[in-house]
């Protein structure tokens, strides 16, 4: 990955495909984005720029809080360092946090935002879903990194660690020790963070470019009340559900995913 250093730290970046922009913002996994971006109908057509945020893999790690502000101003430093004007915008979890926090936050810069699973706590199932997470947490406390990954990730991605970690290794290799190395970003910034972060029913009627809201079709409760949430409350939102799989649903099915993307941009594209 190349670097590039903006707000004093310094980012790594990728660049890949020709076409329109689009930037795709991961969250604990921070190479997440490697299937989806490797899929065809996406890297012929569009001009795609994957990052690791503040915190993640080779990027700078600060000291929290880091909120979801500071990630939307990383990206904008971000895209003015490439020249990009105007993008497409892709977040998974809490990087759709991000990506919802852009369209919010610089509507001249972004042209359509696609939702994957985007995380927001304060849906009716988000208390649920973080008792739940309290092993995770207690491993994380009692100095157990690598446990409290597995545990967090287990959930998230509704499966056995086992089968887990096996998709893991084969879609994108090097990524679980990677996510254990980060999990003090994980539990001590990131998911405090997204705690934080307000996204209620005037911030989502604030978004008034194209939304794609992009569902697992055997997700957690969790997901499955942050698309009714945007469903109810996001002006101009089309939703993709895609069978058969849970929260890591463009690493388990990338091609149906990429497909829906690429079909979502086609309809809106930045250019008419």
């Amino acid at each position: 990955m190349d670097t590039v250093t903006v707000n004093d730290i310094r980012l790594e970046h990728e660049v890949r495909g020709s076409g329109e922009p689009v930037l795709l913002i991961s969250p604990v996994l921070p190479d997440g984005f490697l299937p989806l971006v490797a899929e065809p109908v996406l890297t012929e057509r569009y001009h795609l720029v994957t990052y690791h945020k503040r915190g993640w893999s080779g990027s700078t790690h600060t000291p929290g809080p880091v909120g979801v502000a500071d990630h939307v101003a990383d990206a904008v430093a971000l895209l003015d360092h490439l020249g990009i004007d105007r993008v497409h915008v892709a977040g998974h979890s809490t990087g759709g946090a991000v990506a919802a926090q852009l369209a919010q936050d610089h509507p001249d810069r972004i042209a359509t935002v696609a939702l994957l699973e985007l995380s927001l706590l304060s849906v009716p199932a988000g208390a649920a879903f973080f008792a739940q997470a309290a092993p995770a947490f207690e491993a994380y406390a009692d100095g157990d990194p690598e446990r409290a990954f597995g545990l967090f990730l287990s959930l998230a991605g509704g499966m056995d660690w086992e089968r887990c970690r096996t998709l893991l290794d084969e879609r994108i290799p090097g990524s679980v020790a990677q996510g254990v190395k980060d999990a003090d970003t994980l539990f001590g910034v990131e998911l405090p963070a997204l705690a934080e972060w307000r996204f209620g029913p005037d911030e989502a009627a604030a978004i008034r470019q194209p939304v794609l809201s992009v569902l697992g079709g055997a997700t957690q409760p969790l997901w499955v009340d942050v698309a009714g949430f945007l469903r109810s409350n996001v002006p101009d939102v089309e939703e993709c559900v895609v069978d058969g799989v849970g929260h890591l649903l463009h690493i388990e099915r990338s091609r149906p995913v990429a497909e829906a993307l690429a079909r979502f941009l086609a309809r809106h594209p930045i250019t008419p």
